[in-house]
């Protein structure tokens, strides 16, 4: 089973906007190095949605190549047409990828059913290991927990990410679907108080900036030292929080090039971290240790 910290990875570009591949490597060998517990490559994080099909099979096969079986890698190949999904979970899986990461089909708002019969289709269609991706607050499609405890029994969907940022509703999906998915938090904010009622990991922005810390948090929530768990989730809750303060990954992208990590390297329509959030950020920054 995948569990702990595991990184939703920006996709490093150069100012042109053209892939750093570079960069990539960089940033795969700071998270071997510090703790990370998984990548999940080409996710919403990784700008997935302004790759083209060619960059996007490339990076995950690239992450696959630089991991080299260190840790899991998780393919983001979600997409709002299905047929566009399973071509390319089916790259994920021939380029070695451990599992795929499967967002709510974007845009089209297909109703419960439909999303029932997307995630089948898609499940019987490639058989690697798959987890559902729900953040509504993207995808203007909202998937329930009926929904997710029916796809529950399809035997290669084996987790779901759980974004919505609704601990009530995540601790509910963790009563319903336990025994046969793994439920992973897909909200910073939130991550640690999720694990701590059963989820068994955290896919997360803030691991990015803040690898060891993220993974050190999970391992404590996962083995239930809850003080020692919110301690470091408290000295992280600015990350957390002004991570956010433009869409993602707009904030972590130039925390990153204040690191020195990767270049200035954004695709439209996102575009650099505005003038007046700079100082917010950078106080986030400082204030966690990390400049």
């Amino acid at each position: 089973m995948i569990s702990g910290s595991l990184v939703a990875l920006v996709t490093p570009m150069h100012g042109d906007g053209s892939l750093d591949w570079a960069g990539l490597e960089k940033l795969v060998k700071f998270h071997l190095a510090n703790g990370t517990n998984g990548i999940v490559a080409v996710g919403t994080t990784g700008e997935s949605a302004t790759l083209d099909t060619d960059e996007h099979c490339a990076v995950i096969k690239k992450v696959v190549e630089l991991v080299g079986g260190k840790i899991p890698v998780i393919a983001g190949t979600g997409a709002n047409s299905t047929k566009e999904a399973i071509e390319l979970t089916a790259a994920a899986q021939k380029y070695g990828a451990d599992a795929c990461l499967l967002v709510v089909p974007y845009y089209n708002r297909p109703t419960q059913e439909g999303l029932y019969l997307h995630y089948k289709a898609i499940a019987e269609a490639v058989d690697i290991d798959q987890i559902l991706y729900n953040v509504p607050g993207r995808t203007a499609c909202d998937m329930s927990n009926e929904t997710v405890a029916r796809l529950a029994d399809i035997p290669n969907i084996i987790g779901i990410k759980d974004a919505t940022g609704d601990l009530a509703r995540g601790r509910e999906l963790i009563e319903m679907v336990s025994d046969r998915l793994v439920v992973y938090s897909g909200d910073d904010a939130t991550a640690v108080e999720l694990i701590l009622s059963g989820a068994k990991g955290n896919i997360s922005v803030t691991a990015n900036i803040a690898p060891s810390e993220m993974s050190a948090l999970c391992r404590r929530a996962l083995a239930g030292a809850d003080v020692e768990a919110r301690e470091i989730n408290d000295r992280l809750m600015p990350l957390h929080r002004n991570l956010f303060v433009e869409a993602n990954p707009i904030p972590v992208k130039w925390a990153l090039q204040q690191m020195g990590m990767i270049e200035e390297g954004i695709r439209l329509p996102l575009t650099p971290l505005s003038d007046k959030f700079h100082s917010v950020v950078t106080e986030a920054l400082k204030g966690t240790g990390i400049l």
